[in-house]
């Protein structure tokens, strides 16, 4: 991650994280371990998989103790394999055990979305349609998984509200059509904005084209009325397909040629990628 991101925008979550999980004391590591100890520990791979969020990872410690170390054997975007040595991590045994956990979920979190991601990505090689996420992100982990999204080889739509205009259909009824909304949005928002309006039939996709969209998005639409929407766009909008995207069809939408398929599975469905921190020895005996 991007060392200004970290300190602007992740420190600050990673750091409520950490509160959250010792409110005044850890009082397991404060029992066996009182004083500060020099100690090292491994960080493993338990299962086959994309690996994301290391900064992240070495960042938990570092907030706790800037002396801590990792020393990687491995990159953000690597595929790994289980029983596979990732990391050692050394500094006091203290931080070590307080910030295993909070370290772990995040690597843990990360990696599983860039697994899946990696696994949609491959379903579309050899196309020009591009992977993009969506806003239905888990609330306080959106840096962290539309990170894991790109470390996995997909793209990021619009970070959050304010980045580009998109027209729903709750939009779309409240302006009180299609054609009133895009108007509504060019007047409102920046000339750098985009405007992308998502439509559920093939009227949506003509009123849409005929208002100047930059992008029309084709929701929950048959793949015939795609098919016949692309066609009806013919070039003169960006095209994206949504709406209940998996592995298992995605490669049949990007053979329309639409030039992106968002997916929420990427970041509302992805089992994490299973990783552990074993073998912590004392580095003083």
């Amino acid at each position: 991650m991007n060392p200004i991101t970290m300190r602007l925008h992740a420190d600050e979550l990673i750091m409520q994280a950490l509160r959250e999980d010792i409110t005044f004391e850890d009082v397991s590591t404060a029992s066996v371990c009182p004083n500060a100890r020099p100690a090292e520990v491994q960080l493993i791979a338990k299962a086959d998989g994309v690996i994301a969020g290391l900064d992240v990872f070495e960042r938990t410690f570092t907030l706790l103790d800037e002396d801590v170390r990792v020393e990687r054997y491995v990159s953000d975007g690597d595929e790994v394999a289980r029983g596979q040595l990732l990391a050692h991590v050394r500094g006091d045994a203290r931080v070590l055990l307080s910030g295993e956990r909070v370290a772990l979920n995040y690597l843990q979190r990360m990696s599983g979305i860039a697994t899946y991601t990696r696994r949609m990505v491959r379903a579309l090689e050899g196309t020009s349609t591009k992977l993009v996420d969506t806003r239905k992100t888990t609330p306080g982990m959106r840096i962290f998984e539309k990170e894991a999204v790109a470390l996995g080889g997909g793209f990021n739509h619009r970070y959050n509200l304010s980045t580009a205009v998109m027209l729903k259909d709750n939009h779309i009824d409240a302006a009180g059509g299609v054609d009133a909304a895009v108007r509504a949005a060019r007047q409102h928002a920046s000339f750098t904005c985009t405007v992308e309006v998502e439509c559920e039939d093939l009227d949506m996709v003509r009123a849409a084209v005929e208002a100047g969209a930059d992008i029309i998005m084709l929701d929950n639409m048959t793949h015939e009325a795609m098919a016949e929407a692309i066609a009806l766009i013919g070039g003169r909008a960006r095209t994206e397909v949504s709406g209940n995207v998996d592995a298992g069809n995605i490669r049949a939408l990007a053979d329309l040629g639409v030039d992106y398929i968002s997916s929420g599975a990427l970041t509302h469905s992805a089992p994490i990628l299973d990783l552990s921190l074993k073998h912590l020895r004392m580095l003083d005996e």
